[in-house]
């Protein structure tokens, strides 16, 4: 496992640097934060995108052709780590320049290319993700909504559930039934849906923070063109391993352990401030067995990233082992918004608008989102079955 970045990674780190000191407003993370109301938060979060893609650092992984960097593989996890570090907010547009986007390039005719990857890599259009529904979460195979091709168009009708930023989409890179005949994964198609089609309807899902990201989304006959199925017919499932590969590798996790550790740091700091019975919360044994225990957490998903990294650089392909790094991550998460919870007592769970609130209420509302991680791009459960069946070799 290399631990090491050479010089020229290393110049690249502090450019990016250089760029994100200069592009957020002063004061970010300190003084200044994202809107609490959600629409002017999209806004603001959309105007974010459309600077890094004006400063050359949007979708940096992608081939120079496409409007990228061609970044290597250690450049885009530097990348993902210091927008990390500087608490840039996070995209809107992910499903598009994360998901799609990558997907297009892979399978896409050089028509959709062309058609899509300028409004992806610019956030001009926003993309979501109909994968799930509400029968068929982590089990993506057991998908009901249909396509039926009719002529030169596919007619859709079925719900997707947990669309994310599907309010602010344009597009929808949704996975459809397009057969029924054989293994249920092999009637599977993938459709570029446009989200301003006659027929759709957005149902909004209010989050137990209060927030609200996700949607359900139902289609009644809306028509798609066929140039907008992506790859061939009923290869849906095939094409879907690549995106889900960009949604789970190490990249994606190094910048969520930057994240957890910022976080961390700051409830250390914390307890070492607030007092219980005149001592301070950091001298009790059992605050610090937690605290240990987290940190010990935090800097084992580093490590796992560092030798995924390794490993695919060395020239081994991403494979099931993706699901390694997903799991942990996403268990240490709910863990450590837990400790905090633990350890602040009563003051942990009042809101922002409470004066003794610590830390503004931020602890609650982290406590609540981590409930997702355990779930979104890929359940716990499924995660366990994969790596169960895939890197340990077990039987079904």
């Amino acid at each position: 496992m290399d631990f090491n970045y050479t010089p020229a990674e290393e110049q690249f780190r502090m450019e990016l640097r250089a760029f994100l000191a200069e592009a957020l407003p002063e004061g970010w993370g300190e003084t200044v934060f994202l809107p609490e109301d959600e629409d002017e938060q999209a806004v603001f979060r959309l105007d974010w995108e459309r600077k890094l893609y004006e400063g050359g650092w949007s979708c940096i992984g992608w081939p120079k052709e496409y409007g990228g960097r061609d970044a290597t593989l250690s450049e885009r996890a530097i990348y993902a780590e210091e927008l990390a570090r500087a608490r840039a907010p996070e995209l809107i547009n992910i499903i598009g320049q994360n998901l799609a986007g990558h997907t297009i390039i892979h399978h896409g005719t050089p028509e959709q290319k062309a058609r899509f990857l300028p409004g992806i890599i610019s956030s001009r259009e926003v993309w979501c993700q109909g994968f799930s529904e509400p029968n068929a979460g982590s089990d993506l195979a057991s998908i009901k909504t249909r396509a039926e091709l009719k002529g030169d168009k596919f007619i859709v009708n079925g719900q997707k559930i947990w669309t994310s930023f599907a309010q602010h989409s344009q597009w929808c890179l949704a996975l459809v039934r397009t057969s029924n005949e054989g293994p249920r994964h092999k009637g599977i198609s993938l459709l570029l849906i446009d989200m301003r089609s006659p027929g759709i309807t957005l149902r909004p899902l209010r989050q137990i923070s209060g927030e609200n990201e996700f949607n359900e989304t139902f289609f009644d006959d809306v028509e798609v063109p066929i140039e907008n199925l992506l790859g061939p017919i009923n290869e849906g499932w095939r094409i879907t391993m690549t995106t889900l590969s960009y949604e789970r590798g190490p990249e994606d996790a190094l910048g969520r352990q930057v994240r957890i550790k910022q976080e961390l740091d700051t409830l250390i700091a914390k307890t070492t401030e607030l007092r219980n019975d005149g001592k301070r919360l950091i001298d009790d044994p059992l605050v610090r067995q937690k605290l240990g225990r987290s940190i010990a957490e935090v800097e084992i998903i580093r490590l796992n990233c560092l030798r995924a990294l390794s490993r695919y650089l060395a020239g081994e392909d991403r494979g099931s082992d993706a699901s390694i790094l997903k799991l942990f991550w996403s268990e240490v998460g709910v863990r450590m918004s837990e400790t905090a919870m633990d350890v602040l007592g009563p003051l942990a769970t009042l809101n922002g608008d409470d004066p003794l609130a610590v830390g503004s209420g931020r602890w609650l509302t982290s406590w609540l989102q981590s409930k997702a991680f355990t779930i979104y791009a890929g359940s716990s459960e499924i995660q366990r079955n994969i790596i169960g069946e895939r890197v340990l070799g077990l039987p079904r």
